[in-house]
């Protein structure tokens, strides 16, 4: 189902496409002249537009000319009464994809309609694609045994239709690995990626299969969910174990039978799309925990592949360094400044609880306070400068004996000086810190919120 949007000054005629349009199954929606299809355009997406050619205050030529204007590229099919040479030819110049003489068969304006979608979603498809052309599909910075043996798992991997598994720590690089897969693949779709864990649950059932309008309140229209969205390409479901059973259920289904149906919709629709997912935890750990359904798993775990942690690969960390100093001082308008001999042996001795990303968060924090100079220890927080890398301990303290009272506000006096240090240990990383607190990341940033920790 599309959202078309009617634009003609005609009541009949707009009827008439009325018809046609449901007949085929698509949303319609109508303006009566250019000014209201302006306005219709900018309250929401539309994936067709039908126009009139002469109309009051703003003709179809001038709708198509605005709308090119700014930006947008949704196809345009002009349909009038009033035809001539010259104005087809300005339309298609404004980028119309079809120019048609009323009064018309309905066959014939149904077919420009299904080409113009099938050219609009080419398109779209092709701008995509070549601009995963141009990157190519390793955009990985290392040459250590480990980034080597992962490089040949992707190759073999890419081009199989096997559902894979990513498993690894927070920052490293899961979602890179998942986009060069796609890329590898050779799949003409999208790569359409979504974190699980940074969308409410009542809101990721709809973000992932869509919904029809009305289905529930809030719903003012339709909305294609990421299934669809991701036919013919990849899906990446990153953080899986923190979608909720119900939905997991769902997934399989989809999994199993190639099928999904929109909220409040009465039609299955068949999507062909890869699922690649991710998730931080050993996966049979999830299972025994009760955070990722056993049938799911043995679906999803068809490949599997564990990411390397930036501890074990020590000879990487000189050449990331170097690629975000260089990144983050070439948009300060800096030279990319020399890590001093100091500041590699503390980088190489350290223990990366955040991995890549964390090594990332350093480098700019680096590249900002050197100022364009040598990098030097005075520049790295307190926890990489520690000796051998370890966070300074949290001082201890001798019990000291109190009376018996209400146990709630020292619980929270404690849960909050415990997050601070954990924030501090990790250079206010909130993964690395929920980690190191063994919660989830959800949970920290509700305590945070809750204690008021800066």
């Amino acid at each position: 189902m599309k959202r078309m949007l009617v634009v003609d000054d005609e009541p009949k005629m707009r009827r008439v496409l009325e018809f046609m349009l449901r007949s085929m199954g698509h949303e319609f929606d109508q303006a009566s002249d250019g000014k209201e299809a302006l306005a219709a355009v900018e309250s929401g997406h539309f994936d067709l537009v039908i126009t009139d050619l002469r109309m009051p205050r703003m003709d179809g030529l001038e709708l198509l000319r605005e709308l090119r204007k700014r930006g947008d590229d949704v196809p345009v099919i002009v349909l009038t009464a009033y035809g001539t040479i010259e104005s087809a030819v300005e339309a298609m110049k404004l980028g119309a994809s079809d120019y048609i003489i009323r009064p018309f068969e309905i066959a014939a304006v149904e077919l420009a309609v299904t080409r113009a979608l099938t050219v609009s979603v080419l398109h779209r498809e092709n701008r995509y694609l070549r601009d995963e052309v141009s990157k190519g599909w390793n955009d990985f910075i290392g040459t250590s045994e480990k980034m080597q043996a992962l490089y040949r798992l992707v190759e073999l991997a890419a081009p199989a239709r096997s559902n894979i598994f990513i498993v690894g720590e927070t920052g490293t690089g899961k979602e890179l690995v998942a986009r060069a897969i796609h890329r590898a693949s050779g799949r003409t779709g999208l790569f359409v990626p979504i974190n699980c864990a940074a969308i409410p649950a009542e809101l990721l059932e709809s973000e992932l299969f869509g919904h029809e309008k009305g289905a529930f309140t809030g719903a003012v229209r339709s909305r294609v969910g990421k299934f669809e969205l991701a036919s013919g390409g990849t899906i990446f479901l990153d953080e899986i174990t923190e979608m909720p059973h119900a939905l997991q259920s769902k997934l399989l289904r989809v999994l199993q039978e190639g099928t999904i149906e929109p909220l409040g919709g009465n039609n299955s629709l068949s999507v062909d799309m890869r699922v690649v997912a991710a998730t931080n935890m050993d996966p049979q750990r999830a299972v025994d925990e009760g955070k990722l359904r056993h049938d799911l798993l043995f679906r999803l775990n068809v490949l599997r592949i564990d990411m390397p942690l930036l501890r074990e690969r020590v000879a990487d960390i000189p050449l990331l360094a170097e690629h975000f100093l260089r990144k983050y001082a070439s948009e300060l308008g800096y030279v990319a400044p020399r890590l001093s001999r100091p500041v590699l042996q503390r980088l190489e001795s350290y223990a990366w609880p955040g991995n890549v990303r964390e090594l990332e968060n350093l480098m700019e924090r680096a590249a900002v306070l050197s100022a364009g100079s040598e990098v030097k220890l005075e520049h790295l927080p307190e926890n990489i400068t520690h000796e051998h890398g370890e966070p300074a301990a949290v001082e201890k303290r001798e019990p000291v004996a109190q009376p018996v009272g209400s146990l709630k506000p020292r619980v929270e006096a404690l849960e909050t000086e415990l997050i601070r240090a954990a924030l501090a240990q990790s250079d206010n990383n909130k993964s690395a810190a929920a980690r190191l607190l063994e919660i989830s990341e959800r949970a920290l940033w509700y305590k945070i919120k809750r204690y008021g920790i800066d």
